[in-house]
């Protein structure tokens, strides 16, 4: 049990840089000159998709904590 919880976690927190962009917004920001505006498109949506897990990740964690009291 303890190596599948531990897998989990690893395959959570291990990720691969992914460019986050619709086809539509990476056109329009690819046509800029600076890529100061798509860099920052990016870390956003990398942080709008971060804070769904992170919520999910403690409420399991409560839940976990809660069943482990009582047992």
């Amino acid at each position: 049990m303890k190596k599948k919880i531990l897998s989990i976690i690893v395959l959570l927190l291990v990720s691969m840089y992914a460019s986050s962009q619709c086809a539509m917004c990476r056109a329009v920001l690819e046509s800029e000159e600076g890529q100061s505006t798509a860099q920052g498109i990016n870390d956003g949506i990398m942080f709008l998709m971060a804070i769904p897990y992170i919520i999910v990740g403690t409420i399991g964690y409560f839940i976990y904590r809660t069943y482990k009291k009582e047992g």
